[in-house]
């Protein structure tokens, strides 16, 4: 296996992606994702990719939050299976379907629901009711995950943010449910593609394991209005440029 001249960048890369992951629960698999995409990785390879290494450092990463009691178990179960199944049927039609004609949809999304986090915080307006999280929000995270190289977190967070759960439950339980949904999409797309930069994913996890644990501590300190805050305003920002990027 001959290792890419990019590898220890990724280190780097995978350590701030997953820093901003953890604190804020998105950005991991986006940031990861267009990385690999400037070098020039094929979509189906770029998942299969980051999943890998998010598979490693999402369990680093719930296993954290577990330990500072950021995970609420009612909201894990009703997103995990529903996100997994979302995610095999989004790796199935990427390793065949170009994924760019879903993308613009998916930052469209994005863009709403950062409006609706910001909203409540500015405007300081009672939370929505909060119900079961899954199965629908579980499912289409799951396959747009999977389609897009990441964006489980951005999408599940922020939804469950606008929905009224408190930031750090949000942030820690969505970051518990992505490492089954990104094993079962590495694993699927393995499986159909035959192939894998095993080197980018060694570069990657490295980074990303080693900045879980100070994630997950920062996100159980950080006051609820200014996580909720942080959360839409990446959310935003990821979306607008990923909307920019796609229609130009």
């Amino acid at each position: 296996m001959t290792v890419a001249p990019e590898v220890p960048s990724l280190v780097a890369v995978g350590f701030i992606a997953q820093l901003i992951d953890g604190c804020v629960g998105m950005g991991y698999g986006i940031s990861a994702s267009s990385i690999l995409a400037t070098l020039g990785v094929p979509p189906a390879i770029t998942s299969a990719t980051v999943h890998a290494a998010e598979t490693v450092t999402a369990g680093v990463s719930s296993a954290s939050h577990a330990w500072f009691r950021n995970i609420d178990r009612r909201i894990f179960f009703s997103l995990l299976l529903p996100g997994v199944i979302g995610g095999v049927l989004g790796a199935t039609l990427l390793a065949h379907v170009p994924a760019h004609t879903v993308r613009p949809f998916v930052w469209a999304y994005l863009l709403v629901t950062s409006l609706i986090v910001l909203s409540r915080v500015i405007l300081k307006r009672t939370p929505l009711t909060v119900g079961a999280q899954g199965p629908a929000l579980g499912g289409v995270a799951g396959f747009l995950d999977a389609i897009g190289g990441g964006g489980w977190g951005t999408i599940v967070t922020s939804t469950m943010i606008a929905r009224g759960v408190t930031p750090r439950y949000a942030i820690g339980t969505s970051n518990a449910v992505i490492f089954f949904v990104a094993l079962a999409t590495s694993l699927t797309l393995w499986l159909q593609l035959g192939r894998m930069r095993y080197d980018m994913v060694l570069g990657l996890l490295i980074g990303g394991a080693a900045a879980a644990p100070i994630a997950a501590w920062v996100t159980s300190h950080v006051p609820q209005r200014a996580a909720a805050t942080a959360v839409g305003l990446v959310v935003f920002v990821l979306g607008a440029t990923g909307l920019l990027t796609t229609l130009t």
